[in-house]
This record gives C-alpha cells, structure tokens and sequence, in this order.
C-alpha cells in the first residue's frame, strides 16, 4: 500500500487518510475519492489530499477483516458487518466465552496492522455482548499476511458454549438469627441470566444429618448450597453431608477474594457447589466464576480453580467485618 499526498489529478479511486471539510459537508476519511469528489475538492481550493492507494498483492481492510473475522467465529457466535476495517464477533446467547488463546496470540504476532481484541477467556456473555473485535488499523494490508493471520487463527478459535444444565436446587442451611434466605434473590438472578430456573429452594438446619437428606433427595441438574456459618474446613458440616449422601467433595476453598470458601463437588454425575458467603450479593465473586462453567457444561478441575487467583479477582467489600485492608486510626494504628 502506498500512503501519503498526491495531487488531485491523481486522487481518483483513492482512499481519503483524513477528513475533509468542505464549505457543503466534509468527506469522511476511509472514502474512495469519486470523480465528483475531486471536483468538489478543486472548488474548495484544495489541491492534494493525502491518500491510500492498493498495490497488487493488497487486501482492502473491510475485506481483510471479514476475512479473518469469519475464520475465527466459532459455534455461538454471530460477525457484525465489516465498517472502517473493523468487525466484530458478537455473542448470539448467554453462555461462556472458550478461546484458543495460542492461536489468538499467534494472530497478532502476524502483523501490526491486523490486530484482535477478546474478553477474558470464559468470560460469561449475554445475548447481544460483544465478545472480540477484528480491527485492521491501516487501509490494506498484505495479502500473504492475512493469509498468514488467517493460518495461525486455524478454525473457529473462538467459540461461544451455551449453558447445559436446565434447572438448579438450592439448599439453605439456617441458624438462629442466621442470614436465611437472605441473597435468595441474587443467586437466583445469577442462575437466569444463564437460563437455568431455580426449581426449589429447600431449608435445613445447619446440621450434616438433615442437610445430607436434602442433597441425596435432590433431582435437579445442579444442586447449590448456601450454609448459615460459612464453611472453613473440608470436614465442616456442608462437605460432610455432601460425602455422606454418596457424593464427592474435588476442590475446597479457591485463591479468589472474594469467594475464598467455595467448594465444589458432584453426586451422581450432578455437579455441586458450596456458595460462599459472597455469593448472597449479587456483586461479582469467584462463585460467578466457577457456577457460569459449571452450567455451561465446562469442566472445572481443582487445578483450574488453583489457577483463578493469579490475575483474578481481587476486591474489598466494605461491609466485611474484618476488611482485608483495614484503615489506619488515629496514632496511625
């Protein structure tokens, strides 16, 4: 591609690099300069504009995008229309963003002018939600670049995994004076946004006996405890109850804050999830995290959680007890 300015007379069928203003309007930059446009140019007085112009071997950058743009678009996934070289992969319902995140890095890797923009990987989506963003920053670009990008992209790189599980089970366990059903509704509002209806809630005394009954009566796909005293050790009552009724605790505890006292677990293939505290808020926490994979039928591995806290979620909530960052008094105490 050659950029830079020519003489109007050498202007047709170039692309306008920036704007114009004329005394009847302004041409937009990314224009292809039309006869009529070098006469309107000439009657302002302008003499050269600077311009892009294709050389053999280029693509044009809508081109380029769209191009690139639809080699990743995996299942879920829907590409806007290609404008100013820009495309943009959008999420066709709710669900859990999965990526090849090598791949997606290898493509920009290619060439400066061809960049890609993601969310997190298995960043949870709404309908509507933009999850990448194809932009090629100049005019054109190389034809065996793209094709390169195009390459190290390899096939659907990015995907969309819809939710799997249909209805949800939770247990609250209730104390004197405890919270009870207290955070009800944000739970709640978590499992529909990834269209999963709460099918039954179901209170017990914060004892291992009548809250093993309730998870082996359990029928639901997914089954959620929210304990009256939080859960600080792989034999308090909710991890005991969850083994006594047949079922297995795989990871206790996760490095997120907040969301350190989660556990998760399954009976009878059904997967199960200790909530902790935070999780009556309906604030993100690292309950968010695992629930959103859980529901859209993602294995979570203790090590996958172990890999949550690096570069994860990190944030005081001011109505904490004990803050993590307590404020200094007076006497600088």
């Amino acid at each position: 591609m050659k950029f830079g300015p020519v003489p109007l007379c050498h202007a047709e069928g170039a692309t306008l690099a920036h704007s114009v203003a004329l005394p009847t309007g302004r041409l937009r930059k990314g224009r292809v300069l039309s006869a009529e446009d070098i006469h309107a140019l000439k009657g302002a007085g302008i003499t050269e504009v600077i311009v892009a112009r294709l050389e053999p071997g280029d693509v044009d950058e809508n081109s380029a995008a769209a191009s690139l743009a639809e080699t990743l678009c995996g299942p879920g996934l829907r590409l806007s229309h290609a404008f100013t070289g820009r495309v943009n992969l959008i999420a066709e319902g709710p669900g859990v963003v999965v990526m090849d995140r090598a791949a997606l890095e290898a493509v920009n890797a290619v060439h400066p002018m061809i960049t890609l923009a993601t969310v997190p990987p298995f960043q949870q989506m709404a309908a509507g939600g933009m999850v990448a963003t194809i932009k090629i920053i100049s005019y054109a670009v190389p034809e065996a670049a793209l094709s390169a990008a195009s390459a190290a992209a390899g096939h659907h790189a990015l995907s969309l995994q819809a939710p799997q599980l249909r209805d949800a089970t939770l247990i609250v366990t209730e104390v004197k004076g405890g919270a009870g059903e207290k955070g009800r509704a944000a739970i709640e509002g978590r499992l529909d946004a990834l269209g999963v209806s709460l099918s039954q809630v179901v209170n017990v005394p914060h004892q291992t006996g009548p809250l093993t009954e309730a998870i082996a009566k359990a029928t639901s796909d997914l089954i959620l405890i929210l304990t009256a005293s939080a859960t600080s050790d792989l034999d308090d009552v909710a991890p005991t109850a969850l083994r006594q009724a047949g079922g297995e605790v795989e990871r206790f505890g996760m490095p997120v804050d907040p969301g350190n006292l989660l556990f998760l677990g399954q009976r009878n293939a059904r997967p199960v999830i200790g909530l902790p505290g935070c999780a009556r808020s309906p604030a993100l926490n690292g309950a968010d995290w695992v629930l959103s994979r859980v529901i859209c039928g993602l294995r979570v591995t203790s090590q996958d959680i172990a890999a949550m806290g690096v570069g994860g979620l990190l944030k005081e909530i001011l109505t904490r007890p004990q803050p993590r960052n307590p404020r200094r008094g007076a006497g600088g105490r």
